[in-house]
């Protein structure tokens, strides 16, 4: 038997909100008939990277740090160039 202990479960709530994000973006394309990444599909991304990498750091787990680590990076580098996208530009003259 398992015993569900306070890490364990931070791991499988990291790896659903992980898997969340294809559940998004599937349903999302599903709707609009077209392939397409959701905003909400990089907020699970960084949620479920976040969890995943404490997970991965109570593990001790290199390999596992390394890439939470560097998959964090690039959702919050897609979630920048949304904002980015949405803010309206300042005109300086």
């Amino acid at each position: 038997m398992v015993k569900l202990d306070f890490w364990l479960i931070i791991g499988f709530l990291g790896q659903f909100l992980f898997s969340m994000r294809f559940l998004v973006q599937w349903l999302q394309s599903e709707r609009i008939k077209k392939s397409i990444i959701p905003v909400a599909f990089w907020y699970f991304s960084v949620a479920g990277g976040v969890t995943l990498l404490a997970y991965a750091i109570h593990r001790r787990d290199p390999v596992f740090i390394v890439g939470q680590g560097s998959g964090l990076l690039i959702y919050a580098r897609n979630l920048y160039f949304i904002f980015k996208e949405k803010k309206p530009a300042h005109n300086t003259l």
